[in-house]
């Protein structure tokens, strides 16, 4: 299903130079691949604005306050206002901005948009599954661990 969630920050985000916040997950191989052909597409002109979520420096309250666990169980992208959108909404408005939204205008359709919305649905669920990663539970285990690590590793504290 398409979403489009209310505004978590109340205040708009101004003067921004891009038209939309894609959110994405840098260790997804086919993640990379659509984040790479979206650049290609936007050609230096920062209409869009990548973010990798799987990068340590994450940080949700920067980003519609979109936890790490929200942001890999669905793909999120952030509106210059606030607004966050969810789901195969995200490809629709970035393909849109790009110039490109003819691509997924049939999401719109009455009879194929919930056919893709389903699809989609099932592909975020078997996301990691298919490109060979571990489940989401582990991920979120596993982030937890190397922010733990990169803090004591920046702590200039002696051990007693």
């Amino acid at each position: 299903m398409n979403q489009i969630l209310p505004t978590v920050n109340p205040s708009p985000i101004t003067s921004t130079p891009w038209k939309i916040k894609l959110l994405y997950d840098g260790e997804c191989p086919l993640c990379l691949r659509e984040v790479n052909f979206l650049q290609k597409q936007d050609a230096g002109r920062e209409l869009i604005a990548f973010v990798d979520i799987s990068d340590l420096n994450y940080n949700p309250e920067d980003h519609g306050n979109i936890s790490f666990e929200a942001a890999m169980g669905r793909i999120h992208a952030l509106l210059p206002d606030g607004t966050i959108l969810q789901n195969v909404e995200v490809f629709y408005r970035v393909y849109q901005v790009l110039g490109l939204g003819w691509i997924y205008a049939p999401t719109r359709w009455p009879l194929i948009g919930p056919i893709i919305n389903a699809v989609y649905e099932i592909w975020a669920d078997w996301r990691l599954a298919l490109t060979g990663r571990p489940n989401l539970a582990t991920l979120i285990q596993q982030r937890q661990q190397a922010l733990i690590s990169q803090t004591l590793a920046g702590c200039r504290c002696q051990p007693k």
